[in-house]
Formats: C-alpha cells, sequence, structure tokens
C-alpha cells in the first residue's frame, strides 16, 4: 500500500514542500530511503523502528520504499522522521490515510516514541500558510510555529499522541502563541559614566541608522556604550519581527515569542568566515543576517580575519549577502547597524595621557594596516573613546537614561520616515540631494572641508546623511552650518 505524507525541506529562509511517500509491498524485509537524503535522514530508519517498536505499533516485515519527493532537492534534518513514521503506519492500515489529507508534518523521534522539537518551525509554518495545510509538530515547537497568523497548528509530545489524533481517538489540541514576551531589562546609559561625545555619536547613529567605529584604550567603556544602543533603537513592527524571527528560526534558535528588540550580535573576533557571513552544504544564515535589523558589534574589530571584514563590505552596501555553493546559492537578508571597537594600538595605550604605549611606529602601523581603508570609508561616525581616571569617573555627572535619549531618536525617526520613508543612512543618489537642505553657509563649510580632508565621494554623502541626522535630533528644517561642523567632529581619520 502505498502512502502519502506532506512535509518540508528547510531550504535557506524557506520551507519548499516535500512528499513523503512510502510503499509497502509484498517481499523480503527491506527498506530504501531515495530522494537526496542526508545523513540525519538516512538515519531516520533507526530511530523510526525503534520508536515504532516502543510505541506498540508493528514495524512492516516486508518491502519498504520511503521518497523524499521531488527527488532532486537535497534534504537534510531529522524533522522528517514523524512523516516517515505515520507514512508506514498509514501504508499498514494503523493511519487512515484521509486523515492525513491536508495537513503538513515535521518531528524528530525518540527511541522511545517521544518527539523532539525541530529547527525553523516559523519557516514550516509559513510554507503551511501558503499551502493552506494545517501543521502537526512537536509541542515545544508548536508554540514557536504558532506565532505566525493564519495557520492552524497542532501539537503532540509523542507518537502515540499523534496516532490518537490523526485516528480520532483524541481530540486534536490546537497550540496558540504564548503571550508577549516582556522586553529584557533595559541597559541604561547613565551606567556609562562621562564620554558625552560617545553617547552623543551612539544616539545619531540610533536615530540615523548610521554605522559607528570608536577608538579607545582598554576599559574606556566601549563595550557598555555599544550594548545600549538596541534599546535606542524603534522596536521591530510585525512584518520586520516576523522577518527577524524567521532567520533566527532558521538558525536553530528556540523563540518565545516574535522577537520585537532589535538584535544585538557581538561575535568573537576568531568567529569563522562562514560563522559571520552564512554558509554550509546548504548554506545557513550567519551572523550578519541574525543581526538583521538590529546591532552587529564587532569588538577588538582589527583582530577578525581580513577575508571576513573584506567581506562585510558588500552587505554594508546592499543590506543582502548572497552565499553561493554548489548545491545552492542562497540570498539572505542582512540590513544591519555596524557597531566596531578597537584600541588605537597593539599594546592599548597610544595617546594615553598617563600610560605609555611601548608599541612602535611599525607595528601600530601593522595593526591599522588590518582594516582596509574602503572599509573604514563604510563608517559614518569615527569617534574617540578616551580612558576616564578614577577622579574623572567620580566628578562624572551621571548623564541622560536610557529612555530619555530614546525619546529624541524616536522623534527624529518619525521625521525622516514622515519626509523619506527612510532612516537618513539609507539615502542615496537623487533622494539625498532632494531632502538634505543645505544653507549656504553649511554648504561652503561642506565643500572646505571636503577639499582639505580629501574626502571621497561615499564620504561625502555620508557627511551629508550625519549632518541631516543631527538637524532632524534639533528639529530643523534645513541643515546648518553647526549641524556640518559637528558631522565633521566625527570624521576622525585613523
Amino acid at each position: 500500500m502505498l502512502a502519502q505524507v506532506r512535509s518540508y525541506a528547510l531550504f535557506g529562509l524557506d520551507a519548499v514542500p516535500v512528499t513523503v511517500e512510502v510503499d509497502v509491498s509484498p517481499g523480503l524485509p527491506s527498506y530504501a530511503l531515495v530522494g537526496l537524503p542526508d545523513k540525519a535522514v538516512e538515519e531516520s530508519r533507526e530511530r523510526v523502528r525503534a520508536a515504532l517498536k516502543n510505541a506498540g505499533f508493528p514495524y512492516p516485515q516486508a518491502r519498504v520504499v520511503v521518497n523524499l519527493a521531488p527527488a532532486e532537492l537535497r534534504k537534510e534534518g531529522s524533522h522528517f522522521d514523524l512523516p516517515i513514521a505515520l507514512g508506514l503506519l498509514a501504508a499498514q492500515g494503523v493511519v487512515p490515510l484521509e486523515a492525513l489529507s491536508g495537513l503538513a508534518v515535521a518531528g524528530e523521534l525518540g527511541l522511545d516514541g517521544s518527539l523532539r522539537p525541530v529547527p525553523g518551525a516559523v519557516n514550516l509554518a509559513l510554507g503551511a500558510l501558503v499551502e493552506g495545510k494545517r501543521l502537526l509538530l512537536p509541542l515545544e515547537s508548536a508554540k514557536e510555529a504558532a506565532l505566525v497568523e493564519g495557520v492552524e497548528v497542532y501539537g503532540v509530545e509523542t507518537l502515540l499522541q499523534a496516532v490518537a489524533y490523526l485516528r480520532g481517538e483524541e481530540e486534536p489540541r490546537r497550540v496558540e502563541p504564548d503571550d508577549p514576551v516582556a522586553l529584557l531589562e533595559v541597559l541604561d546609559l547613565r551606567d556609562v559614566k562621562g564620554q558625552a561625545k560617545a553617547k552623543r555619536a551612539l544616539e545619531i547613529a540610533a536615530a540615523g541608522y548610521h554605522h559607528l567605529l570608536m577608538v579607545g584604550s582598554p576599559g574606556s567603556g566601549k563595550t557598555m556604550l555599544a550594548r545600549r544602543l538596541p534599546f535606542l533603537l524603534p522596536p521591530l513592527s510585525q512584518e520586520a519581527a516576523l522577518e527577524v524571527s524567521r532567520i533566527h528560526s532558521a538558525a536553530g534558535q528556540a523563540l518565545k515569542g516574535l522577537l520585537r528588540t532589535p538584535p544585538f550580535r557581538a561575535p568573537h573576533h576568531t568567529v569563522s568566515y562562514a560563522g559571520l557571513i552564512g554558509g554550509g552544504a546548504i548554506p545557513k544564515p550567519g551572523e550578519v543576517s541574525l543581526a538583521h535589523r538590529g546591532v552587529l558589534f564587532l569588538d577588538e574589530f582589527p583582530e577578525f580575519s581580513r577575508d571576513a571584514l573584506e567581506a562585510l563590505r558588500q552587505p554594508l552596501e546592499d543590506g543582502v549577502v548572497t552565499v553561493s555553493r554548489a548545491r545552492a546559492s542562497l540570498t539572505f537578508p542582512a540590513h544591519f547597524l555596524l557597531v566596531a571597537a578597537m584600541n588605537p594600538c597593539p599594546c592599548g595605550w597610544y595617546g594615553d595621557p598617563e600610560r605609555a604605549c611601548t608599541c612602535t611606529p611599525a607595528s601600530r602601523g601593522r595593526y591599522m594596516g588590518k582594516i582596509s581603508g574602503p572599509l573604514l570609508d563604510r563608517f559614518d561616525l569615527v569617534v574617540e573613546v578616551p580612558r576616564l581616571t578614577p577622579a574623572e569617573l567620580a566628578r562624572a555627572p551621571e548623564g541622560e537614561s536610557t529612555l530619555a535619549v530614546r525619546e529624541r531618536v524616536l522623534k527624529a525617526r518619525e521625521r525622516m520616515l514622515a519626509r523619506q520613508g527612510r532612516p537618513n543612512g539609507e539615502l542615496a543618489g537623487k533622494a539625498l540631494r532632494e531632502h538634505v537642505c543645505l544653507t549656504s553657509g553649511a554648504e561652503h563649510l561642506l565643500q572646505a572641508a571636503a577639499k582639505r580632508m580629501l574626502l571621497s565621494a561615499r564620504s561625502y554623502d555620508r557627511l551629508l546623511r550625519v549632518a541631516r541626522t543631527i538637524a532632524d535630533l534639533q528639529g530643523a528644517e534645513s541643515v546648518e552650518e553647526n549641524h556640518v561642523a559637528e558631522a565633521l567632529a566625527y570624521r576622525k581619520t585613523l
């Protein structure tokens, strides 16, 4: 007898429909699995066999052929266990074939018949939504899939429960999304003593979505500042939250609710090229995609591999990253706010008024040379974060709270969206010239500075964007001379 069960193959961020065909026919006992399965799918044979036996169901002593269609698409992952098991039971008449109609199934089986969660539940739900299918998943994965509106999601904890549901012996347990997850504790800017210029740069970066590089001695507060940036950004909209959650779900991260706070990713400087950009036989999203619509923080910036840093140039410009492999070429969203931190030299004390630098000019040159000019040119803001002495820390005023600064950021962002429909950091070409209205004094200052600092065309445009954001934070309609002057203060040359 032939049985068919609907499931999905996770291909990047997409759930591609897969039909699990199970044929049980007379003959010597054998098991053949075809349809380009990977090792995890091939091993499902033993998991399914043990799960059926320990759950009290028969395993066919006959010729079994399992086909994962379409045959030309590579299948990977353990989530085909449950559809294969249900297909075997349906082919033996234990489960009625009509019960599988209109249903999509995924889940990993334990040897005792229990069900374990699978990655990519949000993407599986989106695939079921497109096809108009109901979705049967392990309970923990079902809670994640229920975050997608418009899909009937049912959760089961064991193979026995799944069979009882399909045979009508047990009322199906429809899963509803959990209550929205409360925002994480807000990290307060007041915890960072002093550093008024760096805090101002953080505010400008959050308002206009400008890339930021902080340069300072060890312990000056660069990491503390960077970790507070996501709480200055506007919360994610419903559409953006679903997009970000989809990426994190595809990466195998369990979700308890849609991600409403912009993500913050801080990979170690030993991260591989594939870990940062994305990779794998079937490409998976990397850190640049996991930081989509949030912050990618690269501490010890020059210590990252040159190849990994240079690979950032494309997503910084295009907002997407394309990973090409022999079997697949996938494009992942990667529109992130890049924040980097670095020491001024290998020992970290170059320019410090109290501690002497032990580096030679040659070692300092090699250290700075690890970052290419084109990559440095992509930072809108470069700010020094000097070390404060204990006496300066004791006298430093408390400063503004995160919530107070965030209020200004939100008002400035509203002005940008009302005027041009996007943050200033995304303006380019004609739109940039149209929406950045310079006064005569501002234009004269800008032209003189561009000539003196030998600014590239890209740097010139970035300077305009930053000046426009500073004007928006102050509620000004035109970009004035003082706005350009402040923007120039963040064009430090390393």
